[in-house]
């Protein structure tokens, strides 16, 4: 998996793993990290997620990274919004009010551009990594964020051999050993979501989770 893959998703429309309506989960626990007005929230591997709307619309500071420059403009578009436009060394960033989406690669991130990030929202990245990328976007994302620094994970479980991802199953046991120190998850809430799956039923998963995690950075 490289940039080109997920160009082409797309290019092709190929992206089932946007959703139409805002995360329940996010949700359900956001409010679990208590984050005051006007704290600045990372979004990576944004695509053209509604959530962040529902994160600005709570107050917070948004900053979404995405790769590609179609799901950039979809957002914008698809919301209404004129972004004000520049570029820095990171890519270009497309500012409206309270959210700011940078067209580039979160793996450039570094800690002076998110040395004042207060929270992570990952529900789409570390899932759509493949395991010889999480330990390397642990390391440099998540490396980059300042101490005190909160979050929310939201990951997927189900046999790995029964489908092949992204998205990808990242078990309990993965979190534990790649969020350790100076970071610490916590297991919010786990659920049983095979139900409401057809697409994973159609090739043949037979079990299937979503696990939400507070994360914590010391």
């Amino acid at each position: 998996m490289d940039a080109e893959f997920w160009m082409q998703r797309w290019q092709e429309g190929q992206i089932g793993f946007h959703r139409t309506e805002v995360m329940p989960l996010l949700e359900t626990h956001w409010a679990a990290l208590q984050l005051p007005p006007g704290s600045r929230v990372l979004v990576p591997l944004a695509g053209k997620s509604l959530d962040m709307h529902w994160l600005a619309a709570r107050g917070h500071r948004v900053l979404g990274v995405e790769l590609s420059p179609l799901a950039v403009q979809q957002f914008f578009a698809e919301s209404g919004l004129q972004p004000v436009r520049h570029r820095s060394r990171y890519g270009e960033h497309f500012v409206a009010g309270p959210v700011e989406v940078i067209l580039g690669d979160a793996f450039g991130l570094d800690a002076e551009l998110l040395g004042d990030i207060a929270a992570i929202y990952d529900r789409a990245a570390l899932i759509a990594l493949p395991p010889a990328l999480r330990r390397r976007y642990l390391d440099t994302v998540y490396a980059a964020l300042p101490g005190g620094c909160e979050g929310l994970l939201i990951t997927l479980e189900y046999p790995q051999r029964e489908k092949a991802g992204p998205p990808f199953s990242v078990d309990a046991e993965e979190v534990a050993r790649l969020f350790d120190l100076p970071w610490h998850a916590a297991l919010l809430e786990q659920r049983d979501i095979l139900g409401q799956e057809p697409r994973f039923q159609a090739e043949g998963v037979t079990a299937l989770a979503t696990a939400v995690y507070r994360l914590q950075n010391s």
